[in-house]
């Protein structure tokens, strides 16, 4: 009963936000689906927690302790993605950016997006993921192009293609993996994930290596990893300030997750530390790349697009690593990332507006414009830089740690990257916050509660991990292997 609610919330809010979506309450219907959505979640969280792993639907659904944390966490963002685009979006329709009809589109595609998202963290079956996966992409291709400019449009259909090249990728990678199964399960079974992670030794090798080396690029495409994150940043400057929050926060982490899953697969057949050495070698180019281009941004949503990349990377580089305190580090960053992440987005939405511009140089003296947005870009710098006591200096001093163990080549490589990303974003977001102001204060009170409360749970993540959480986190890390 919980699962079909965390699916219905939203895909019923896209259709009444569909044809609601325009009118004067449809910010607030938004948020209510999104609020439902959460509490579905949740009880499905508690269900799997006191019960469980469960298949429901024939086997087609599976849910776990890896991907029930990943639907709690969607659903949370979710949700306060939706209280921040309440006065985000009605500024932007105010200042004519958006029309009445647009606005319909955005809490619409808003709601499927995220219906989308929990079908592929939640599916058994490889085939659907790779559907849903898809419709993601779609989805959000409405959402990056909702003003309509030239700029937006771009970013949009450079999105859509490299995505759609990358999600083809993917197709082939899931029939080469049908194709290595099939001898051993019946067709109706051959693309379900747990068959599949049943006889996973039996699966032919010389296959399941090429199906995991296009199943790496194609669904590698959606997580930014370079050489294929070229969509990313576009696609975060370009669209609304909301959409920006739930690519970077939600969206990257379910594409790694289907990555994930096929790591164990290839695990399992192999014998070998082929995908190891692929995820960990896309994962320290990503973070090497993104730390040197962050010096280079005058966009301050391309700036923190950039840290995203470097920082899927730097999960991925933990889930290849494996082993039981990598994945756990890797899951916690995963938690931390998300939040903060949202978090920046959230106040660089409320900055942009008011200065007028996403330059960064025309962004000055936010403490004194409003205390509250200054400060709260400032702390979420803060955090994503790894500075103690908040919780991504605790999962990137647990990866760190265990590279030194297990791979002591690559340590001074990623310090040397955060360091350079260190300078880079500090230098750089310092003078917005405490420089001379050149703009007026806010005419309108900014949503700040979801940015605090996002950094709240990462300063407790830093201090203290709850003995559940932690619990949590050790399972998912188990499965992951």
């Amino acid at each position: 009963m919980e699962f079909l609610l965390v699916l219905a919330f939203p895909l019923v809010g896209s259709l009444v936000l569909a044809l609601f979506g325009h009118r004067r309450g449809a910010a607030e219907i938004n948020s209510a689906f999104s609020l439902l959505t959460l509490l579905a979640a949740a009880a499905l969280t508690l269900t799997i927690v006191a019960s469980g792993p469960q298949l429901l639907f024939s086997e087609q659904i599976f849910v776990d302790p890896l991907n029930v944390f990943l639907v709690a966490l969607t659903a949370f963002v979710g949700f306060t993605t939706s209280l921040f685009s309440r006065p985000y979006m009605h500024v932007e329709h105010d200042h004519g950016k958006l029309s009445a009809n647009r606005l319909r589109l955005y809490h619409s595609m808003f709601q499927l997006f995220t219906f989308t998202m929990l079908l592929a963290l939640t599916t058994n079956n490889m085939g659907i993921l790779w559907v849903a996966m898809e419709a993601a992409t779609l989805t959000t291709v409405l959402l990056v192009s909702l003003y309509r400019t030239a700029a937006s449009l771009e970013a949009a259909w450079k999105y859509f293609i490299l995505c759609g090249v990358g999600i083809a990728q993917a197709l082939f990678g899931t029939i080469l993996l049908y194709f290595a199964a099939e001898k051993l399960l019946s067709p109706d079974n051959a693309l379900l994930w747990t068959h599949l992670d049943a006889v996973k030794g039996s699966l032919e090798p010389a296959v399941m290596s090429l199906a995991f080396v296009f199943l790496l690029v194609g669904y590698g495409t959606k997580v930014g990893l370079v050489p294929l994150h070229n969509w990313l940043p576009d696609a975060h400057a370009e669209g609304p300030t909301p959409v920006s929050a739930v690519l970077s926060g939600l969206l990257l982490n379910v594409a790694l997750y289907a990555v994930v899953r096929c790591k164990v697969l290839a695990d399992g057949a192999l014998h070998s530390n082929l995908a190891a050495i692929l995820m960990m070698g896309f994962g320290l180019l990503s973070v090497v790349v993104a730390a040197f281009f962050l010096s280079r941004q005058r966009d301050i949503k391309r700036l923190f697009a950039y840290s995203s990349i470097e920082h899927m990377g730097i999960i991925t580089f933990a889930f290849g690593m494996g082993g039981p305190l990598a994945s756990f580090g890797g899951l916690l960053h995963m938690t931390v990332h998300s939040l903060t992440k949202s978090a920046i987005f959230f106040a660089v939405g409320h900055a942009t507006q008011k200065c007028g511009s996403q330059l960064i140089e025309r962004i000055k003296g936010l403490i004194q414009l409003s205390p509250m947005v200054g400060w709260g870009l400032m702390l979420g710098t803060l955090a994503i830089l790894g500075m103690p006591p908040f919780g991504v200096f605790t999962s990137e001093f647990l990866i760190l740690t265990t590279a030194m163990r297990l791979q002591p080549w690559a340590t001074p490589i990623l310090l040397l990257s955060l360091g350079v990303a260190f300078a880079a974003i500090l230098g750089k977001v310092q003078p917005m916050v405490f420089g001379e102001p050149t703009a007026q204060r806010l005419p309108h009170r900014p949503a700040m509660v979801p940015v605090f409360m996002h950094l709240g749970l990462v300063l407790m993540l830093g201090l203290w991990i709850p003995p559940y959480l932690a619990d949590w986190y050790r399972q998912a890390a188990k499965l992951i292997g």
